[in-house]
């Protein structure tokens, strides 16, 4: 019993106001909370990331790792609002304390929203993965980058208005140098959403022949600013993206066949027979090519040249490769050239017939008078 008055009585006196026994049982109460946080990421985290484990997608493992942290900070504020509380603080030390507390639960969001952004970041790294442009693989640490920065600012922006200080005079002056910069840098702005455009729509990849308005050639490198493209001449040209995302653009590496159309004129001495046997000759010999696409083959006598009967021939290679095609035509020439010789058919180069009548002499126009 002497113990026990002694003990309240010592509870009683009082540190600024503040008597030890609230004191002594703030102090429990704080640690008591953090007992609570250790328990909680031993048997419900544990728990919650158990059942994770079981499901077959791994974004909920990530979003698990990445909450875990913030979540177990939080229970500091959650102690020190709980110590503030049993103390029975003055006015002016409650209203700091609980600047801290909100303070901290904002540093917890913030930090949660930072980490988020390495979900972001796999769900799209399984997105580029399955591309075949290495533009959006180049542009996802940049975008990682610029939402980890948006989600700093704005944190920063309100810890800052927590302990009462006006941000809108810096957001108005920040405003205003971003308006300066972005008419400085509009040309930049433009190349990257242009980067942007042909990230999204994909009109073509590192190594396609493509095609527009201001160069022909095979792309080279697709940069931030740029689209390098290795014309046929070897000459290296760099097209703005802003420019290149404004132009009609034709692959031609995506092309499924390539045409060949060309007229084949043949002498005017050919038979009306050899003309129908070479016909049937020319098409079944383009049917039975392994190289030739069989959807689309038209062999057609059209016309009644200048200085020659005209053949149509159009038709699709399966290839599309630039070689492999000039293989394939040239192939296709000499079997057509051996057509024409087995059926003794030539053919007709640009030629012109003159005809000189000859009028009958005169004895007025030789001179005899009889």
């Amino acid at each position: 019993m002497e113990i026990l008055k002694q003990l309240q009585s010592f509870l009683g006196h009082s540190f600024f106001d503040v008597s030890l026994g609230r004191i002594a049982g703030a102090v429990l109460a704080f640690f008591l909370i953090l007992v609570l946080r250790r328990l909680f990421t031993r048997v419900v985290l544990g728990m919650v990331a158990l059942w994770t484990r079981k499901t077959q997608t791994s974004v909920d493992d990530k979003i698990i790792d990445i909450i875990s942290p913030p979540l177990r900070f939080v229970f500091i504020p959650l102690a020190l609002l709980v110590f503030g509380t049993v103390l029975q603080l003055p006015d002016d030390a409650e209203a700091f304390l609980t600047h801290i507390v909100r303070s901290l639960v904002a540093v917890a969001v913030i930090w949660a929203a930072y980490r988020a952004t390495d979900v972001l970041s796999f769900m799209l790294e399984r997105w580029t993965a399955r591309t075949e442009t290495l533009l959006d693989d180049h542009l996802l640490p940049i975008v990682q980058k610029a939402v980890r920065t948006v989600v700093m600012v704005l944190g920063a922006v309100v810890l800052v208005q927590e302990w009462g200080y006006d941000v809108g005079g810096i957001i108005a002056g920040l405003g205003l140098g971003g308006l300066a910069f972005a008419l400085a840098a509009k040309d930049s702005l433009a190349n990257f959403f242009g980067c942007l455009v042909l990230l999204i729509d994909r009109p073509f990849a590192v190594g396609d022949w493509i095609q527009t308005d201001h160069v022909e050639g095979t792309v080279e490198e697709i940069s931030l600013r740029s689209t390098r493209v290795r014309t046929f001449a070897q000459a290296l040209v760099s097209v703005p993206n802003a420019t290149m995302a404004g132009d009609a653009i034709t692959n031609w590496s995506r092309m499924g066949k390539r045409r060949i159309k060309f007229n084949l004129g043949v002498t005017y001495g050919t038979s009306r027979k050899q003309m129908a046997e070479c016909l049937s000759r020319i098409e079944t010999m383009l049917r039975n090519h392994p190289e030739i696409h069989p959807d689309t083959i038209f062999v057609q006598f059209t016309d009644f040249g200048d200085s020659a009967l005209e053949i149509f021939l159009y038709f699709f290679t399966k290839t599309t490769v630039w070689a492999e095609y000039l293989k394939v035509r040239s192939d296709v020439n000499l079997k057509l050239m051996e057509i024409l010789e087995d059926l003794g058919m030539s053919v007709a180069f640009p030629s012109r017939s003159l005809y000189l009548e000859r009028t009958p002499v005169t004895d007025e126009m030789t001179g005899n008078s009889g």
